[in-house]
C-alpha cells in the first residue's frame, strides 16, 4: 500500500540537513505540507525550496521554549492546522562523563529533550481539538544502550524514548499518536567524516553490514506519519540494521 499523506500539514524540526530533510522530503513526495525548520531563516527557506512547492521555511531556537510556541503558532497561521510533528532537532557535546561541563550537558538537555517537550506542549492542544495527530520522536540507539563519551546524549535521547511513551498514554483518548524511532548509524554529513577504519569496525558490529540511509529513517517515519499505522502507538521503532537487537 502506498502511503498517502496528502491535505496533512507536517512540522519537522532540524529538517535543513540529514535525517530532518530526508522526512521532510518524504513527507512532501507523499503529498503533505511540510513546514521545514533550521536555526537560520536563508537556510530553511533554500531547504524549503529543494523540498517541493509544498513546503515552507521556518526559523526557530529548539532549545529556546518560547521559540517553539512561536514556531508552532506561525506554523499554524500559515499552514491552518499541525497533523504532523516531527521532533528531529538535535546537537551533540560530547566528552568523557569526568571532563563534562554543566553547560554541555544543558545545551544537549535542551536541545534534544526540553525543545522536543515544548513542541509537543504546542502541537497537543491544536490535535487535541481535531481529535487526531501524529507526534514522532526521533531517539536514538544510543538512548537505548549508552555510548562511552556521550552520557548527555545518551541521557537526553532515553529521556525523549519515556517522554514519548508517557504522551501517548495522555493524548490516545483524542487518537494522537506517538511513536519514537530510534536510528542507528546512518549515512550523513556526521558520519562522512569518520575514517574508513572506524566504518569498517562499525561494519561488524552491524548484521546488515553497512550504515542505513537516510531514506531508511525517513521511510518508517512517514509510515508512522500515516493511516497505515493507525493502531500504534507508544512504540520505539530501532532502524539500525540488527545492530542491537
Amino acid at each position: 500500500m502506498k502511503i498517502d499523506l496528502t491535505g496533512k500539514n507536517a512540522l519537522v524540526t532540524g529538517s535543513t540537513r540529514g535525517i530532518g530533510r530526508g522526512i521532510a522530503e518524504a513527507f512532501a513526495q507523499s503529498g503533505a505540507r511540510v513546514a521545514v525548520v533550521g536555526r537560520d531563516l536563508q537556510r530553511a527557506e533554500e531547504a524549503a525550496s529543494a523540498v517541493g512547492n509544498n513546503a515552507a521555511g521556518f526559523a526557530a531556537d529548539v532549545g529556546d521554549t518560547a521559540a517553539i510556541a512561536k514556531l508552532v503558532g506561525d506554523v499554524e497561521k500559515a499552514f491552518g492546522s499541525i497533523d504532523i510533528l516531527v521532533n528531529n532537532a538535535g546537537i551533540t557535546r560530547d566528552n568523557l562523563v569526568m571532563r563534562l561541563k554543566d553547560e554541555d550537558w544543558d545545551a544537549v538537555q535542551n536541545a534534544n529533550l526540553r525543545g522536543a517537550f515544548a513542541a509537543i506542549r504546542a502541537v497537543s492542544r491544536g490535535m487535541m481539538k481535531k481529535r487526531s495527530g501524529r507526534i514522532i520522536n526521533i531517539a536514538s540507539i544510543v538512548g537505548l544502550i549508552g555510548n562511552k563519551g556521550q552520557a548527555n546524549y545518551a541521557a537526553s535521547k532515553a529521556g525523549l524514548i519515556a517522554l514519548t511513551k508517557s504522551v501517548a498514554k495522555e493524548l490516545g483518548s483524542r487518537n494522537i499518536l506517538v511513536n519514537a524511532v530510534a536510528p542507528g548509524f546512518i549515512e550523513t554529513e556526521m558520519t562522512a567524516a569518520m575514517t574508513q577504519e572506524a566504518r569498517d569496525a562499525l561494519g561488524q558490529q552491524i548484521a546488515l553490514e553497512r550504515l542505513g540511509s537516510v531514506q531508511d529513517v525517513a521511510a518508517m517515519v512517514a509510515f508512522l506519519a500515516s493511516d497505515l499505522a493507525s493502531y500504534i502507538t507508544g512504540q520505539v521503532f530501532v532502524v539500525d540494521g540488527g545492530m542491537v537487537m
